[in-house]
C-alpha cells in the first residue's frame, strides 16, 4: 500500500460546551480528492483548520508523507505543503492581489532589502493564469466582486504548487459558495489538472459536486467520521442520510405549504433605476408571496436587492411600502418601514462576530428590550431562548459568542433576527449559501412558516432549483434588466430551462 501523503489518526478537539472532533481518522493518497461533508456543526471546518494549524488538536496525530508533524501555524502547514481555501474567505481587502497571493512570502522578492513590486506582479499574473482570472495584480482585493475574491484564494492555494518540490495537499472548504456553474466547472478543471501534483480535500454542501470531484467521501455527523465510501458507489441521498441520519424530504421546498398570496400588495417598484446596475424595475409584491428573482452574477438582482433594502440608493423610479412613497437613506430607514435584508455575506453585514447570539438576535430590535437607559438582558435571553429552540439552533448558550456558531446556525441567528424584529418584508440574498442539506431544509419551513403568517419574501436564490420551487412567481434579470416573468404555483412550476434562456 502506498503512504498517504496526509493523514489524520484519532483526532479530537474541544471548545468550551462542545466536542467539535471526537476521535477522527482519515487520509488523502497521492493525487487524490477527498469529499468531506457533514451538517453545520459536524466538525468539518474544523478538522481543516486543525490540519492548516490554526487549531492545535487535544489529542491524535497529524502525518505528512508518513512522518509525524506537530502543524503549529498556517505558515508551517504552508511549508509543510499544506494550503488552505477559507469558506470565510482570508484575502485582505486593503492589499493588492498580488501581496495577497504572496502575503509571508515577500522575501522571495527582495532585492537588497527592497520589495520588487515588478517581480511580485509578474509572479501573481501567473498565479492568476492557472484560475483563469483576469485583473491587474496590483488592484486593491477590496475592489474585486466576491466571486473574484474567491478566486484570488485559490490562486493563492495554488502558488504552493511552484514552491513546494513535493507531493502538495490544497484544503477546499466551500470554494464554490459563490461561484456560477460555469466557474466551478473551470475549477474543477484546474483540480483534475493539478492531480499530478497535489491532493485536495474538497468541502461543499453541494452534494452533487462532491460526487462529481471526488475519489472518495468522508461523512462527519456531530463530530465522528461515520463512513466512508467510494463516490462511484454513493448518490446524493445516500450521502444526506449519512450526514442528517434521515431520508431526503420527499418535498424539499415545501411546495405544499406554498401560501396563496393576498391581494395586499405591501411593496411596489415602479421604473426603479441606479446608474450601471439596472434600470426601469417594475413588480409588486403581495402579502404572504415568494417573489424570486432569478440571474447570474451581474444581472443587476443584487444590486436591487440592496436598494430594495436600504442599503444602496436608487436614482430614480419610485418605491412604496404598504402605498406610502418611500426613499430609503440608510438600512435603518427600511427596517422601520418593516423591510429587512438577510445578506449574502452573513459574516460581514449580517451579525456582529464579537457579540452574543441573544445580542445579535435581538440587534434590530432592541429598543423593544430596553427600559430607560437600561437593557432587559434576562427579557432578551428568553426571546433568544425561543427562536434557538424553535429553529434547532446548535448553540451552548444564548451567551456563545455567534462567530464560533457554524454557518448554518450562523444563517438562523439571522433570521431569528428579523422575525423579532416584525419586519413584514424580507429580502432574502442567498439565504441557504454555505448551509448544509439539513439545514436548508430548515430554512425552507421557515420561509414557508413566514408566509403562512402573511410575510412577504424576495428570494434571491442559491440555485435555479431553489428559486423556482420555493416561489410564487420568478423574475428573470439580465444586464440590469427584467426579461421575463414566471407564475410558479406547486405542481405548475416552469423548467429550469425557461428562465435559463432569459438568464443569457
Amino acid at each position: 500500500m502506498t503512504t498517504p501523503v496526509l493523514e489524520i489518526r484519532n483526532v479530537s478537539k474541544s471548545f468550551p460546551g462542545v466536542k467539535a472532533l471526537d476521535d477522527v481518522s482519515f487520509a488523502i493518497n497521492k493525487g487524490e480528492v477527498v469529499g468531506l461533508i457533514g451538517e453545520n456543526g459536524a466538525g468539518k471546518s474544523t478538522l481543516l483548520k486543525v490540519l492548516n494549524g490554526i487549531y492545535q488538536p487535544d489529542q491524535g496525530s497529524i502525518f505528512v508523507d508518513g512522518h509525524p508533524v506537530t502543524i503549529t501555524s498556517p505558515r508551517h502547514a504552508f511549508d509543510s505543503g499544506i494550503a488552505m481555501v477559507f469558506q470565510e474567505q482570508s484575502v485582505l481587502p486593503t492589499l493588492t492581489v498580488a501581496e495577497n497571493i504572496f502575503l509571508g512570502r515577500e522575501e522571495e522578492f527582495l532585492r537588497f532589502g527592497l520589495l520588487s513590486k515588478k517581480r511580485m506582479n509578474a509572479a501573481a499574473t501567473k498565479e492568476l493564469a492557472k484560475v483563469h482570472l483576469s485583473v491587474n495584480p496590483a488592484m486593491r482585493c477590496g475592489d474585486l466582486s466576491f466571486a473574484d475574491r474567491q478566486m484570488v484564494e485559490i490562486a493563492k492555494a495554488l502558488s504552493l504548487d511552484t514552491r513546494i518540490k513535493g507531493h502538495v495537499t490544497i484544503l477546499l472548504d466551500e470554494p464554490t459558495s459563490v461561484l456560477e456553474k460555469r466557474e466551478a466547472d473551470l475549477l474543477f478543471s484546474i483540480v483534475r489538472d493539478l492531480k499530478s501534483r497535489a491532493s485536495f480535500v474538497f468541502i461543499s454542501h453541494r452534494l452533487e459536486e462532491v460526487l462529481e470531484i471526488s475519489d472518495r467521501v468522508y461523512v462527519l455527523r456531530d463530530g465522528k467520521s461515520v463512513k466512508e465510501l467510494e463516490s462511484r458507489d454513493a448518490t446524493v441521498k445516500d450521502l444526506h442520510q449519512l450526514m442528517v441520519g434521515r431520508q431526503l424530504h420527499h418535498e424539499y421546498y415545501r411546495e405544499a405549504r406554498q401560501a396563496v398570496p393576498s391581494a395586499t400588495t405591501v411593496l411596489e417598484v415602479q421604473s426603479l433605476t441606479k446608474s450601471g446596475s439596472f434600470s426601469n424595475i417594475s413588480f409588486a409584491l403581495h402579502e404572504g408571496e415568494v417573489l424570486g428573482i432569478a440571474g447570474v452574477i451581474g444581472s443587476g438582482r443584487e444590486d436591487l436587492a440592496r436598494c430594495l433594502a436600504g442599503h444602496t440608493p436608487f436614482d430614480s423610479g419610485s418605491l412604496k411600502v404598504k402605498g406610502e412613497q418611500v426613499h430609503f437613506s440608510a438600512a435603518y430607514d427600511a427596517t422601520a418601514k418593516g423591510v429587512g435584508l438577510v445578506p449574502a455575506e452573513r459574516k460581514v453585514e449580517g451579525l456582529v462576530a464579537p457579540f452574543t447570539v441573544a445580542e445579535n438576535m435581538t440587534l434590530a430590535a432592541l429598543p423593544k428590550f430596553v427600559s430607560g437607559f437600561r437593557i432587559r438582558f434576562a427579557d432578551e435571553n428568553a426571546v433568544a431562548r425561543q427562536w434557538i429552540e424553535r429553529l434547532s439552533i446548535k448553540t451552548p448558550s444564548t451567551a456563545t459568542m455567534v462567530g464560533s456558531l457554524s454557518g448554518g446556525n450562523q444563517q438562523k441567528v439571522v433570521l431569528a433576527k428579523w422575525r423579532i424584529a416584525g419586519v413584514n418584508i424580507l429580502i432574502l440574498d442567498h439565504p441557504t449559501r454555505g448551509i448544509d442539506v439539513g439545514a436548508k431544509e430548515d430554512v425552507y419551513e421557515l420561509i414557508r412558516d413566514m408566509t403562512a403568517e402573511g410575510l412577504a419574501v424576495i428570494l434571491l436564490g442559491d440555485t435555479l432549483e431553489e428559486v423556482i420551487g420555493l416561489s410564487n412567481r420568478v423574475l428573470v434579470m439580465r444586464d440590469g434588466e427584467v426579461t421575463a416573468t414566471f407564475e410558479a404555483a406547486p405542481g405548475n412550476k416552469p423548467a429550469q430551462v425557461d428562465l435559463v434562456s432569459h438568464m443569457v
